[in-house]
């Protein structure tokens, strides 16, 4: 098969906060460096694209160096934790942005659903955005017209077809838009979260669609998705972004295995600089397992979170979830003010849950971690997908947990909270 999409050295840098270099005098340095094609001095400069650091940087590079080739009917799984580039990676793709250097060579037309709504306008009709999408992506009224029928019994929104869009939901706008995407016969078809929106009967419907266009059409698919289920079932390839850069290219098994286990640390610390900002804020979370990042079913386990209250919180609350490997939570704890005191005042505080006999399904499960102020609604810190763990059954699970039923929690979780002295925290 021949290759459809090359990507060579695609980096994009954001200024962060205004735009612009800050001076008239960096301004003019810029300009005059691209008026005689010599490089951009201040792409010499930026932080990496990392959401849980502090960076004392002007600009970051949301993408670094990114090398790739898709070939002709592959679905290429683009897969990493929030804010590691993906939705950037398909934007420049798409010609929705440009990137900051290096360059994207590609055949035949491209369509995107980047996002709810994505090319539509909002007082036109359905029936008239089929036609607007399809001359923008250069097809003919009769092209167009051949397909209709076909496009509109897809979306299931038959009966709001010439409404305007603007008075259709967020999942109707979806189904319309992935509609149009992938029936107007495009040579590459991207796809970002946005089948999310969808309910599930359509996000299998279009994932059948996508598997449709690519083995029975020969057409390319670019996917994004936190749903590693629909990344396994649909993608032939994909890549592993993090932080901006690329860090796995290969099959799609290996490239979850690796995005699964990537930074599988049973404990993380974070912004330890943010003190010295006056925030409130979670400065660490460790899970203690039972054989070191492997827990056996029906034991205990106790999670510890250390947050930083810089001053009295009026009804603070810690909450946590414990997510599955397609990073669905299953299990949703909190901790109230008035239930156990703590954030009385400025300092440390660690907060520690413990499970007892714990029974979940043998896999890999990671935390969702909430800091927040219940009174007046304000969430103060929150990290994702951190903690990475294992579930192991043993032979202390009962003959009816068959590997691969539904979810099961039957568990006593009990906090336990203490103020910190120790000055390595201080």
């Amino acid at each position: 098969m021949s290759v459809i999409l090359r990507a060579k050295s695609i980096s994009k840098q954001y200024r962060l906060g205004k735009v612009g270099t800050g001076t008239l005098g960096d301004d003019l340095k810029r300009f005059w460096c691209s008026i005689t094609g010599k490089e951009d001095p201040f792409l010499n400069v930026g932080a990496v694209n990392n959401r849980n650091s502090i960076t004392n940087e002007d600009y970051v590079w949301a993408l670094r160096d990114i090398n790739f080739e898709v070939k002709q009917g592959e679905v290429l799984g683009i897969i990493g934790n929030n804010g590691a580039g993906k939705s950037t990676l398909l934007k420049i793709l798409s010609r929705v942005t440009s990137p900051t250097t290096g360059s994207i060579k590609t055949k035949g037309r491209i369509a995107s659903l980047l996002e709810v709504g994505t090319g539509f306008h909002g007082e036109l009709t359905g029936r008239e955005n089929i036609f607007m999408n399809g001359a923008v992506l250069g097809m003919t009224r009769a092209e167009i017209k051949s397909k209709l029928d076909e496009i509109i019994a897809f979306s299931g929104c038959e009966m709001y077809i010439d409404t305007p869009v603007k008075r259709y939901s967020s999942g109707m706008t979806v189904r319309l838009g992935f509609a149009v995407a992938a029936h107007l016969e495009p040579e590459i078809l991207v796809v970002d979260e946005v089948l999310a929106v969808g309910d599930a009967e359509f996000q299998k419907k279009a994932i059948g669609k996508m598997q449709d266009l690519s083995t029975g059409e020969g057409r390319t698919v670019l996917f994004v998705s936190h749903n590693m289920s629909s990344i396994k079932g649909l993608c032939t390839k994909s890549i592993v972004l993090e932080s901006g850069k690329l860090v796995f290219e290969g099959k799609t098994d290996n490239a979850v295995d690796f995005y699964l286990n990537k930074n599988k640390t049973l404990s993380r610390d974070f912004f330890v600089d943010k003190v010295k900002r006056k925030q409130n804020y979670i400065k660490s979370i460790k899970v203690n397992t039972s054989k070191n990042g492997f827990h056996e079913f029906n034991e205990d386990l106790s999670i510890e979170i250390i947050i930083y209250c810089f001053n009295k919180i009026k009804e603070p609350a810690v909450s946590y979830q414990i997510l599955n490997n397609e990073n669905i939570p299953i299990i949703h704890e909190l901790i109230l003010k008035s239930e156990l005191a703590f954030g009385e005042g400025k300092g440390f505080y660690k907060l520690t849950s413990k499970i007892n006999n714990l029974k979940l399904y043998e896999g890999d499960y990671s935390l969702n971690v909430y800091f927040a102020d219940n009174f007046s609604k304000n969430t103060f810190d929150k990290l994702f997908e951190v903690c990475h763990f294992k579930i192991f059954n043993s032979d202390k699970r009962p003959y009816y947990w068959q590997k691969g039923s539904a979810l099961y929690k039957e568990n006593d979780t009990k906090w336990f909270i203490s103020k910190i002295t120790d000055e390595r925290f201080a």
